[in-house]
């Protein structure tokens, strides 16, 4: 029979205190924060304006439009969210710390805006039924205000340098407003359509194809959420790919009983068991290192727990102790 040794290793990543090549902190955090505030401020204030905007004008599309930008201020809050929460240190009870706070609050985000574009859906029906007058005019100036609003926040989140190439949390959030900037573009459209037509049957054909958009982004957003809350493999890591990089590393027989999830958006953990050669513990802990750098830079996995195992038979005696 035979024995097994096993150790277990903790390898613990700060993913928003990554340090450079040189070893020094990357500053572009701080500056990161300012542009996610600044544009969570205007897109708060342009998202205000249009639901007040369409209330005024009578425009379903604007309050859809509006109902489009909230999902992209909450997108920007919650990459505010996870950064201040990830200076929050891990407690006793709560040793991952508060990262899950931010799928939480995702979870009741999509939710929310599900119930939402219902309503919307509805009112849109019922204006196919009966059209109702649009004040177009009033209509086209919020939403030009609404534009002006989305191509300056897109500015602000790809201008500045400062690290924008490596924050996967701004880049998201110029893609959103690039959505923004294209759902106030229809929305200018379609009311000077209405102004020179008087066909306002475009505004519910705006506001349901809005709907649409704010549907998928929702659906999307509660299913990742799910799957988070669930510890399912995150999208892109193939654990089968993971063991085959894992055995080709010098020193590693087998690795198996893997298990990768999420902790938050973007932060990945993995825990296992590698199977070795019989060996010192100071060389496993030569070997849990470069198994770290590798799942790390090819996996971004950031936080993981190992347990190492060797097959050695001892000897005879002990192989009929074992049998008895």
């Amino acid at each position: 029979m035979s024995r097994r040794h096993t150790i277990e290793h903790i390898h613990s990543l700060d993913y928003y205190h990554l340090e450079d090549e040189h070893g020094h902190k990357h500053e572009y955090r701080s500056h990161e924060r300012k542009r996610l505030i600044i544009t969570s401020a205007i897109t708060g204030g342009v998202f205000i304006v249009e639901v007040i905007g369409g209330i005024i004008t009578n425009s379903l599309a604007l309050i859809s439009d509006a109902g489009h930008m909230l999902t992209h201020l909450f997108a920007l809050l919650v990459s505010l969210f996870a950064l201040f929460f990830a200076a929050k240190p891990p407690t006793e009870k709560k040793t991952y710390g508060f990262y899950r706070l931010e799928i939480l609050a995702a979870l009741f985000n999509g939710i929310t805006l599900f119930v939402i574009t219902l309503w919307i859906f509805y009112e849109a029906y019922q204006r196919f039924m009966h059209p109702e007058v649009i004040s177009s005019g009033k209509m086209f100036v919020v939403a030009l205000v609404g534009l002006i609003a989305n191509v300056a926040c897109a500015y602000i989140l790809k201008g500045g340098g400062h690290g924008h190439e490596h924050s996967l949390n701004v880049r998201a959030a110029f893609l959103h407003m690039l959505g923004d900037t294209l759902s106030s573009v229809g929305v200018i459209i379609g009311a000077a359509i209405i102004y020179y037509t008087n066909w306002f049957i475009v505004d519910p054909i705006i506001s349901v194809m809005l709907c649409v958009l704010i549907l998928i982004w929702s659906y999307k957003l509660v299913m990742e959420s799910v799957d988070v809350l669930l510890e399912a493999t995150p999208e892109g890591i193939n654990i089968d790919e993971v063991i085959g990089s894992l055995k080709q590393i010098p020193g590693v027989d087998n690795a198996h009983d893997i298990h990768i999830w999420t902790i938050t958006s973007g932060m990945y953990s993995m825990s296992g068991h590698i199977d070795t050669k019989d060996m010192l513990i100071s060389d496993t802990t030569r070997l849990s290192k470069e198994i770290n750098r590798i799942l790390s830079q090819k996996f971004k996995i950031g936080h993981t727990v190992i347990q190492f195992g060797c097959e050695c038979k001892i000897n005879n005696a002990c192989d009929d102790h074992n049998h008895k």
